[in-house]
């Protein structure tokens, strides 16, 4: 009998492909052709002309053996397009990879490379006894190189919440665990009526003013440095963003920071809460499922959280749920007010 039920597995099992498992354990492959091709300027060399293999090996100080590896890969992977001798962009690396237009994802790209990849290796040993390193330990270049690769990634979301979401009658946001600025200079620029402030961790706070200051935008956005679980968050505002952050925290302490925005705002106050919130079964969308190891290298407690446990944690710390509002990608916004 046993005999029996073996050989039936075994035929089961032939009958089953491979394929998906071993298309999953090569995606690691494709993920470091493009950051090696990102790194070495492949896409900014075709940027103003298609070329030859022997003039994109010039162009970016490769072999001609080299050139044509990470050339032919990233054709491969639908981001360079060959037609006969010559290489030239796609049009998605011609929209993200070159540098030449407003949406640039080499900053999330080198991100991925320089900090998300070598975590990544020790994900086993980060969910047996929690990360190696956290976020907050990063050094000044590593923490330029985080703030500006989240900016990036985020760069679509915002721009989204900033031209759907009805901000019409509010003034003042509170931008709290802000980042960059990057979400209230999207906000500020499509809403003239609203100036922002920014809180955000001390060693952030100084790229935030930076790029807040690059972008001519130091008049309508102010910066406070703070800890959002412990410093005073900052009062007199009509709207509140929590872009990013809830996935930093456990549950315990998403109820309490949404207890102290609560305590900072007067009732008919707004609440955003852009992230990545999943279904009730956290596997939809994937690549929320798929960020909760992101956040399992990088945070203490960093997870991925349902719509429906949002609506718990609003519900006991004196908020009322709106809706859920798609963002852009696999970025939604939770909506609330303040009751």
């Amino acid at each position: 009998m046993a005999s029996v039920e073996k050989q039936q597995e075994e035929t089961a099992a032939d009958a089953v492909s491979p394929a998906p498992i071993i298309e999953l354990a090569n995606g690691f492959r494709a993920a470091r052709f493009l950051m090696a091709a990102t790194e070495l300027g492949v896409f900014e060399a075709l940027a103003g002309a298609p070329a030859d293999i022997e003039v994109l090996a010039a162009r970016i100080g490769l072999s001609r053996r080299a050139a044509r590896i990470c050339a032919d890969a990233m054709v491969a992977l639908g981001l360079l397009e060959r037609d006969g001798e010559a290489y030239r962009n796609s049009a998605p690396a011609a929209a993200y990879l070159t540098g030449a237009t407003d949406t640039d994802l080499r900053p999330f790209i080198r991100f991925s490379d320089r900090i998300s990849y070598p975590a990544w290796g020790e994900l086993a040993e980060a969910l047996r006894h929690g990360p190696k390193a956290q976020i907050l330990d990063f050094d000044p270049e590593r923490q330029r190189i985080f703030s500006e690769g989240v900016e990036a990634l985020n760069a679509a979301p915002a721009a989204a919440l900033a031209a759907n979401t009805d901000l019409g009658g509010r003034r003042r946001l509170l931008d709290i665990g802000g980042g960059t600025g990057s979400w209230s200079l999207a906000v500020v620029r499509e809403h003239p009526q609203i100036t922002a402030t920014v809180f955000e961790l001390p060693q952030v706070a100084g790229i935030a003013r930076q790029r807040i200051a690059e972008q001519g935008m130091s008049g309508r956005i102010e910066v406070v440095p703070g800890d959002v679980l412990t410093g005073d968050l900052p009062t007199g505002h009509d709207c509140c963003l929590l872009a990013n952050v809830v996935h930093c925290f456990s549950p315990e302490d998403n109820r309490r920071l949404l207890a102290r925005v609560r305590g900072a705002v007067s009732q008919g106050a707004r609440l955003l809460i852009p992230d990545h919130w999943t279904d009730p079964t956290h596997t939809e969308p994937v690549t929320a499922a798929l960020m909760a190891g992101e956040y399992a290298v990088n945070i203490e407690d960093g997870d991925v959280y349902s719509v429906a446990e949002a609506r718990e944690w609003l519900a006991g710390t004196g908020w009322r749920f709106i809706a859920q509002e798609q963002l852009a990608g696999a970025k939604s916004m939770v909506v609330a007010e303040a009751v």
